[in-house]
């Protein structure tokens, strides 16, 4: 009225409602069907759940290989698997690893096994070679004492 400029108090814009809400939707609430504008794929991207999935079976395998727990064999095959949406999540990509150093110790276990099965079939056939090579020596030299024993015995009686 006067020509003065009066300035008005700054309104209060307080936060408290919305620190509310979002706790409330932490929890899970306000979120169903009809609250949802975007579709689930906008909401949370397929791709980023997949490139989360992938770093974290990749950082995985990359520190079972540098610990030792696989080899580099091993590695290739589960890393070849994990992109090729083998393993669903984590929990699953230990259990098959598990799955397969059983397999890999059982399968080395059974070789050795065989081998020392096929070592003592080996020293059984040689022993058994050289039993029969002996009994064959001995025969002859048997066959040979008699054949000496007739030579002398004719030898010692004069022919008429």
């Amino acid at each position: 009225k006067d020509g003065l400029i009066i300035q008005k108090p700054v309104t209060v814009h307080s936060r408290a409602r919305c620190r509310k809400d979002m706790l409330a939707r932490r929890k899970g609430r306000h979120t169903g069907p009809g609250k949802r504008k975007g579709t689930a794929n906008a909401r949370m991207p397929v791709k980023v759940l997949w490139m989360r999935r992938m770093r974290i079976l990749r950082r995985l395998l990359s520190r079972y290989r540098a610990s030792g727990k696989i080899n580099k064999h091993l590695y290739r095959q589960l890393y070849v698997q994990a992109k090729g949406n083998q393993f669903k999540n984590k929990r699953v990509l230990i259990e098959h690893i598990h799955k397969k150093k059983a397999e890999q110790a059982r399968t080395k276990e059974l070789t050795q096994l065989a081998e020392g099965a096929r070592a003592k079939k080996k020293e059984a056939r040689q022993r058994r070679e050289e039993r029969q090579q002996k009994k064959r020596e001995d025969r002859i030299n048997s066959i040979l004492q008699a054949e000496n024993a007739i030579v002398a015995q004719q030898k010692a009686q004069p022919s008429p």
